[in-house]
């Protein structure tokens, strides 16, 4: 939107203690907080809370929304976006819905019927919106993923691999994944027997806890990292990604072009995860491995896709194929219709 319109004045609204309260003033830009949460799946004290939450957060919107005077408000589908969006919606201010799933959340379905434009990231998303409202953009990622096989000497440089190896890149998201973790340590001595390259994202929740449990071990062949910034590198040296099936993993994976595994994490609304993986595997465009069967088959179906020359092309193009690359730029035009 910046580069396109470099006045364009932009405000977030977050949830009172969840991660963007940080990370969105790091990046230079202003957000107010709400006090807000989800729904439990059970009875608890929390949910005695949400209609006290709610009320306070409507009040406090209003008073944002009145200040700030936007010309456009734009959801994401978090639990932000529900007072927000209404109370944008309730005094005519023009609404866009950004679904990053193949299966639209609860939020977004109940904002969906006042919203001006839904733009989503999969194809058949006229199961849950009005198909006039929804246009197919995709999600967008960060730029430095496009081409990014034109950095492999780079990344193989960076990470300090042999190039006549082949390498698998392995991740849970920035806080890490327990079940992709304890699949990987298992089969450490598989991997240095096979000779393949492991680039291993632990995540913060879990670096400390394996940091210490691989202390001993023979890590030759193995490059274990807490965080990743450099994530445009792990994907160029990849022969083959191992992921959690969010959104935007997803979107990344494609536009790399990648040949990936999916272990959908089994703690998320409406298993959302395993509908997002399944819409790669029906194109044959990426494999699944369900989150209890990870432990057995994870590391040794890696190894044989890795050794693989035929599948991994196979799966490179169609995954490749389901890349959008301009959709950034393709939901900027979206905000500007209805803007105007």
């Amino acid at each position: 939107m910046k580069e396109i319109y470099p006045d364009t004045e932009i405000l977030f609204v977050g949830a009172k203690g969840k991660m963007e309260m940080e990370k969105v003033p790091d990046a230079g830009y202003r957000i107010e907080g709400l006090w807000i949460s989800g729904l439990q799946r059970k009875l608890t004290f929390k949910n005695l809370l949400f209609p006290i939450k709610l009320l306070v957060s409507m009040i406090k919107i209003k008073k944002i929304i009145a200040a700030f005077k936007p010309d456009v408000v734009i959801g994401v589908g978090g639990y932000v976006s529900g007072p927000a969006l209404r109370a944008a919606a309730n005094k005519g201010i023009p609404t866009l819905l950004q679904e990053q799933n193949s299966y639209a959340g609860l939020t977004n379905k109940l904002l969906a019927k006042k919203a001006k434009s839904i733009c989503v990231a999969y194809e058949n998303m006229g199961v849950y919106f009005q198909k006039e409202k929804i246009t197919v953009t995709g999600n967008p990622v960060r730029n430095d993923i496009i081409n990014v096989d034109q950095k492999r000497s780079q990344a193989i440089k960076f990470f300090g691999l042999d190039p006549s190896k082949k390498t698998i890149f392995a991740f849970g998201g920035s806080l890490g994944a327990r079940t992709i973790n304890e699949s990987l340590i298992k089969y450490i001595p598989d991997l240095n027997a096979s000779e393949i390259q492991v680039i291993w994202q632990i995540g913060s929740f879990y670096f400390k806890e394996f940091e210490d449990r691989l202390k001993g071990m023979d890590l030759k062949h193995i490059r274990h990292f807490e965080f990743l910034k450099e994530m445009d590198l792990a994907y160029a040296a990849a022969d083959v990604v191992i992921s959690r099936a969010g959104a935007l993993s997803i979107s990344e994976i494609c536009l790399a072009g990648k040949p990936a595994i999916f272990v959908p994490s089994p703690n998320v609304a409406e298993d959302h995860q395993t509908k997002n993986a399944m819409a790669l595997v029906k194109e044959n465009a990426a494999l699944m491995i369900k989150d209890s069967d990870a432990l057995v088959n994870l590391v040794p179906e890696a190894l044989k896709i890795v050794c693989n020359d035929d599948l991994r092309i196979e799966l490179s193009v169609n995954i490749r194929r389901l890349g959008k690359p301009n959709a950034a730029e393709n939901i900027v035009k979206e905000i500007i219709r209805i803007a105007q």
